[in-house]
């Protein structure tokens, strides 16, 4: 485990951008490949604002965004007070406004997927997060050890 995270923020949309650059900052600073740290910030959004959209918030009117990073790969996960039904994947048509989230989501995740218990549910999603290092070998002998 290379970095984790957690942050507990009011419900609301201005959250999301808080979300976004909480772990956009944290997956820079463990050296994250950027456009794996722009998939997984994107994720983190969409989970959050249908988290917001069609959710309860936790006690408290909050929503947890938590994330962690293996070797190759970040955990994101957003939890909330539950709802009377469970996220499943839309299927949009072409010229819907919206329900694209969780597709987004399928496809920029190697899995995603729900867990509830007694305090709400969980949206959680797998990334591939290579580390920038291992993308540029020129750039991380520059940089010398970590």
């Amino acid at each position: 485990m290379r970095a984790a995270g957690t942050v507990l923020l009011p419900w609301g949309p201005a959250s999301v951008a808080v979300a976004r650059q909480r772990l956009a900052a944290d997956l820079t600073r463990a050296g994250i490949f950027d456009a794996a740290v722009g998939d997984a910030v994107l994720v983190v959004s969409e989970l959050l604002s249908n988290a917001i959209r069609h959710a309860r918030p936790l006690p408290g009117a909050n929503v947890q965004v938590a994330w962690a990073v293996g070797t190759d790969a970040v955990e994101v996960a957003v939890s909330d007070g539950g709802a009377p039904t469970t996220p499943v994947r839309a299927h949009a048509t072409v010229s819907s406004l919206g329900g694209r989230g969780l597709d987004i989501v399928d496809y920029l995740a190697r899995r995603w997927g729900v867990r509830s218990d007694d305090f709400g549910q969980t949206v959680w999603a797998v990334l591939a997060a290579p580390a920038a290092a291992l993308r540029d070998p020129e750039s991380a002998a520059a940089a010398g050890p970590r």
